[in-house]
């Protein structure tokens, strides 16, 4: 699975020891309502396991986009507003591609998403920058970080 991951032309390049297993990391905003949703949503739907997943704050993520030259200092500005980020097979994918290609991993209808690629780079991430750009005077924020439940725990990586 993922296999289109690998030759992804908007991803930015990562050394090739950031993940050294298959599994796709899912980098999110864990103070973000709006984000934990998509997050909990991501694993609901995520019935084979394949995503793993890392705060933004955390030091998995940190380590995973430091690697991939990315001031983990900046990162926000870095990725463009994005509030989540994949990173899969050496490359960093963002905003809409992102989304794009976690949804295309799910079961359908989901995988419809990777139609979405038929809509120009430029449109789909304005969209997805007006909203994530309004998401905390939409969703507001959390008073404390995302915790995974039990079952989910050993698929969030935090060092």
């Amino acid at each position: 699975m993922l296999n289109g991951m690998r030759s992804g032309a908007e991803g930015t390049a990562l050394p090739a020891d950031v993940n050294n297993g298959d599994a796709p990391v899912v980098v999110f905003d864990s103070w973000c309502p709006l984000c934990v949703w998509t997050v909990r949503f991501v694993l609901r739907r995520d019935h084979g396991r394949q995503f793993l997943f890392a705060a933004l704050d955390s030091p998995a993520a940190r380590r995973h986009l430091d690697q991939a030259n990315i001031d983990p200092e900046s990162v926000r500005s870095i990725l463009g507003g994005s509030t989540v980020a994949l990173v899969h097979r050496g490359r960093v994918f963002t905003r809409s591609e992102a989304v794009i290609r976690i949804a295309a991993e799910l079961p359908f209808p989901f995988k419809a998403a990777a139609l979405l690629r038929a809509v120009p780079r430029i449109v789909r991430d304005g969209v997805y920058s007006a909203v994530a750009n309004r998401r905390h005077k939409v969703w507001g924020t959390l008073d404390s970080c995302f915790v995974p439940d039990p079952a989910d725990r050993g698929r969030f990586l935090s060092s």
